[in-house]
């Protein structure tokens, strides 16, 4: 009977087989270069509208389109900024205020029921939770109506806290900042029992300041919700001076003419504050994301 041969395994540290490093080598470029093709698609809409606030009214207007404004003129800046009728820094500041409030809002309405379903016990729990969640099912355009009849009676209609407070109950956060503290390790809770802690100290000064990246992730994602809402302003603020950026900025375009510069400056405006809090909370946002589905 022949005795099977046994291929020998490789030493430790032994020069790998050859071959392998340049097909590594391919992989690697491969990688880098569907990162960078993937960087120019999503960045040549920005880099396009930063040019075109940069241009002249016929210089926008050129066909075919050049990449280069000739010359570099700050028109469209120029009009948003000295333009009594459609007051382009009152939208912005209205839109950064309504923001701002929104996702703190949801912030302090998620993290307490969150906190709740996660740690406490209660009859039901399963059953409401299961009914948060079955709400992100219904689409948000049907509960146009029933919310506005609601801010009216309130008579918050053409007021800032008209698209702050609705939607505030966030079922999203609610759902999101729960994986999160399921995640978190029960022995430092249990310690905080043991010296006397009460459940709403365990909350303040355990949970939350452990669940940082979770938060902020929250909190970009609330704040830009609100930001770029369309919809909703429509139904419900009238005044021009009261109007927040997304439906003010569709003012700026004519019924017969396009003015590009002044569109993309507008826009340019728009996007800053986004690009600024993503930069800033960029860290947290992947932790947040990495840890919240990890126990269910």
């Amino acid at each position: 009977m022949t005795t099977p041969t046994r291929t020998p395994t490789p030493a430790r540290g032994a020069a790998p087989a050859a071959g392998s490093r340049p097909a590594t080598g391919l992989r690697r470029t491969a990688r880098y270069a569907t990162l960078v093709a993937l960087a120019l698609v999503f960045l040549t809409p920005l880099v396009w509208m930063v040019i075109t606030s940069l241009k002249t009214y016929t210089g926008a207007q050129q066909i075919p389109p050049t990449w280069l404004p000739s010359p570099v003129s700050g028109y469209g800046y120029e009009q948003i900024l000295n333009n009594s009728a459609n007051p382009v820094l009152r939208w912005f500041l209205n839109s950064m205020l309504a923001a701002t409030l929104h996702a703190l809002l949801v912030l302090a309405t998620a993290s307490m029921a969150a906190y709740a379903l996660a740690r406490m016990r209660f009859r039901g729990r399963g059953v409401l939770f299961a009914l948060i969640v079955g709400t992100l099912f219904i689409p948000p355009t049907s509960l146009i109506i029933p919310n506005f009849l609601i801010v009216d009676e309130l008579d918050w209609v053409d007021t800032l806290a008209v698209v702050v407070v609705p939607g505030a109950a966030s079922a999203f956060g609610v759902f999101f900042l729960r994986q999160f503290f399921l995640s978190l390790p029960r022995e430092l809770e249990e310690a905080a029992v043991l010296d006397g802690a009460s459940q709403w100290q365990i909350f303040w000064k355990v949970v939350l300041p452990l669940s940082k990246p979770a938060l902020a992730t929250l909190a970009v994602l609330s704040f830009l919700t609100n930001w770029n809402d369309f919809l909703w302003p429509i139904f419900v603020l009238f005044s021009p001076e009261m109007l927040t950026l997304p439906p003010g900025l569709g003012l700026l375009q004519g019924a017969y003419n396009t003015d590009y510069p002044v569109i993309m400056a507008g826009a340019v405006l728009a996007s800053l504050p986004v690009l600024v809090l993503f930069v800033l909370a960029q860290r947290h946002i992947i932790q947040g994301v990495s840890r919240s589905g990890l126990k269910g």
